[in-house]
């Protein structure tokens, strides 16, 4: 007999306003335990130092994780000028040191060589894994890590204020696997001085906006308060992830098909506009995510969702 999984299936995305202090993975388990959600994940880590949007996966959502982590992201930082540090923000040991402070002139002057395509060398205090370990295990252990540059693009960035002259406020726009503590740490470089990251908010995360987003707190507390709904009332469809997939209705039949892992050939007008992956819908509820190829709606990922 199979174990029955604990707590109860519930599907969606909930967009966290994630507090300093805990790391990516000690947010999911607090919203696991509020919605006493048997299953959670989240689409992107951020930092224990940092803030803001996080969105979290519950239940068949999950599924969708992938598409979200690919989406754009938008962060608010704050860089210090005067120190390098071993983890490129204000945690980290300093290891380089300058007197010289940038005017806001040459700090705009500099950003057109950090926008676009380029090459960025990851933190060495960073999740990427080396021979199956985590780079930041290893420079904790205080082994010399030495990661390769890796092609990020930088969508937009700009200087929002300067609240004194050993403080910079920007905001950026950029692809998955860009670092905003590498990218704090070249732009000092670049303006002839030492910096690092002292702040850091992500503000948009794919679909998931900062005005979307609940506190931490204020969401386990919901998870405590009776009668229903609780926090569920903060709980956004599965299908918000997949806001740039087209979305084609099937029938009963095709549904059915779909869900036992089988293909639905198309017929008429549907077929020539379709390329790619579709999310497959029956009376408005996702069915599954499939892949548009000769003719044929083949499942990717499947949702069982309760009737």
């Amino acid at each position: 007999m199979s174990r029955r999984k604990k707590g109860e299936a519930v599907t969606g995305w909930v967009v966290v306003d994630k507090p300093l202090g805990p790391t990516s993975s000690d947010v999911v388990n607090r919203v696991r335990r509020a919605f006493n959600a048997q299953k959670a994940g989240h689409a992107g880590t951020l930092d224990p130092l940092a803030t803001g949007i996080l969105p979290i996966a519950l239940g068949e959502a999950t599924k969708t994780v992938p598409f979200v982590m690919d989406a754009t992201k938008a962060y608010r930082f704050t860089m210090r000028f005067g120190t390098e540090t071993s983890t490129d923000d204000a945690e980290g040991e300093v290891t380089a040191e300058s007197s010289h402070r940038p005017t806001d002139a040459e700090i705009e002057a500099a950003l057109p060589a950090f926008t676009g395509e380029i090459e960025q060398v990851p933190p060495a205090f960073s999740a990427i894994k080396i021979d199956g370990e985590r780079a930041y295990a290893r420079a904790r252990a205080g082994e010399v890590v030495e990661l390769a540059a890796r092609r990020v693009e930088i969508h937009e960035i700009a200087l929002v204020s300067r609240p004194d002259e050993d403080h910079a406020e920007l905001e950026i726009s950029c692809s998955k696997g860009t670092y905003v503590r590498s990218l704090a740490r070249d732009l000092g470089r670049a303006l002839g001085t030492a910096a690092h990251v002292s702040a850091l908010r992500r503000t948009r995360h794919g679909p998931f906006r900062e005005e979307a987003a609940i506190p931490l707190d204020k969401l386990c507390a919901l998870g405590h308060i009776a009668p229903a709904p609780g926090p569920r009332v903060h709980l956004l469809p599965l299908e918000t992830a997949l806001d740039d997939i087209p979305a084609l209705a099937v029938s009963g039949d095709d549904a059915a098909r779909l869900r036992k892992g089988q293909g639905v050939l198309l017929r008429g007008r549907d077929a020539p506009i379709l390329t790619g992956s579709v999310l497959a819908t029956h009376r408005g509820d996702p069915v599954a995510l499939t892949e548009y190829r000769q003719g044929e709606l083949r499942p990717v990922r499947v949702f069982n969702l309760a009737n």
